[in-house]
C-alpha cells in the first residue's frame, strides 16, 4: 500500500493542511473499501482500472453524491496516481483520460453594497465583547476579503496598526499583506480595548478568540455572518464566502484592476479571481460603452 506515503508527501513536500491531509485519507480509504468489497480479490486500489474505477462513481451518484463532491472525490484519486507515477509504483494512471463529470453552473449571488451597509453599520449588536467580537468579524471580512480560516487563525504579531496592515496566511501557507483602511483600524482597536475591559486572555497569539478565550470555531463565524445578514438580506446563501466574493465584486464595480483584486485575495492565478466577475458584467458594460472611442464620438 502506497496511501501512507502519498499522505506524507502531502504533508512534507506540498504543505498541505491536516485538515486537506484528513480529506485525503477519508477520500482513499473510501475508495479502498470499495473496492475490496467488490473486487475482494483485487491486490489493492494501485492496480484497478478505469472500469473499477467508473463503478465506483457510479455507486457514489446512487448514494446521492453531488457532482461538484464526485470531482472533487475523483482529483483525490488522480493526485494519488500522479504520484504513483512518479515513483514508478505504476506505469500508467488509470485516470489518465478521464475528463470531470459537467456540472450545473452555480452562481452565489454577493450582497449588495446597501446590504453590506447596513450590516457593518447596524443597532443590532449586543453591547459586549461578544457583540464587539461579532462586529468586528464582519468588517473585516468585507474590509480585506479575508478567507474564514485565515481569519480564525490570525494573529496578534501579525496586526500591524501603525503601518495599517495585515500578514495573512494563505492557502499552502502563502503569505500576502492586506491594507487595512482607517475605519477598519478603527474597529480593530475598538475591539482590542474591548478584549482588555472584558479581560479576555488566550494562552495563544490569536487575534480573535471566543468570550472563554478559546480559539473561534469555523462553526461560529458561519453562524456570525449568517445571522447579521439575516437581518437584511432574502438571499439564500449567507455566508463568509459570500462576503469575500462581495468585496471583490464591489471593487471590480468601483474599477479596480483584477490583478489587484487578485492579490488581495491570494489568488495564485487570474483565471481565480475570475469567478467573481460575472456579478459585475452590467458595470463592465456600462463602462465599455461610456470609454469606448467609437461610443464616446456618437
Amino acid at each position: 500500500m502506497a496511501i501512507k506515503p502519498f499522505l506524507d508527501y502531502l504533508i512534507l513536500e506540498k504543505n498541505y493542511s491536516l485538515n486537506t491531509h484528513k480529506a485525503y485519507q477519508a477520500n482513499l480509504n473510501t475508495f479502498q473499501d470499495f473496492i475490496v468489497e467488490t473486487i475482494p480479490q483485487t491486490e489493492g486500489i494501485e492496480h484497478v482500472s478505469y472500469s473499477e474505477i467508473r463503478s465506483w462513481i457510479v455507486s457514489l451518484i446512487n448514494q446521492g453524491n453531488s457532482t461538484r463532491t464526485v470531482n472533487r472525490k475523483l482529483s483525490v484519486l488522480r493526485s494519488y496516481y500522479k504520484f504513483l507515477v512518479r515513483n514508478g509504483i505504476i506505469e500508467v494512471s488509470p485516470l489518465k483520460e478521464h475528463k470531470a463529470l459537467k456540472m450545473a453552473s452555480k452562481v452565489s449571488l454577493p450582497f449588495s453594497e446597501h446590504e453590506v451597509l447596513e450590516v457593518l453599520e447596524g443597532d443590532f449588536y449586543p453591547d459586549d465583547y461578544l457583540g464587539t467580537l461579532q462586529k468586528t468579524l464582519l468588517n473585516l471580512f468585507y474590509y480585506t476579503g479575508i478567507r474564514r480560516s485565515e481569519l480564525i487563525e490570525l494573529k496578534h504579531s501579525h496586526v500591524d496598526l501603525d503601518q495599517g496592515t495585515i500578514k495573512v496566511l494563505g492557502k499552502r501557507n502563502k503569505e500576502r499583506l492586506v491594507p487595512l483602511l482607517s475605519s477598519m483600524r478603527s474597529q480593530l482597536l475598538l475591539f482590542l480595548r474591548r478584549q482588555q475591559e472584558d479581560v479576555i486572555s488566550s494562552e495563544s497569539d490569536l487575534f480573535f478568540v471566543s468570550p472563554k478565550g478559546k480559539k473561534l470555531t469555523e462553526g461560529f463565524v458561519y453562524q456570525t455572518v449568517k445571522k447579521y445578514f439575516s437581518e437584511v438580506t432574502t438571499k439564500s446563501k449567507k455566508s463568509p464566502h459570500v462576503l469575500r466574493h462581495s468585496f471583490a465584486s464591489h471593487l471590480l464595480d468601483q474599477g479596480a484592476g483584477i490583478n489587484a483584486i487578485k492579490e488581495l485575495l491570494g489568488h495564485s492565478s487570474v483565471a481565480a479571481t475570475q469567478h467573481y466577475t460575472h456579478s459585475s458584467i452590467a458595470t463592465i458594460k456600462t463602462v465599455y460603452k461610456n470609454t469606448h472611442p467609437r461610443e464616446k464620438d456618437k
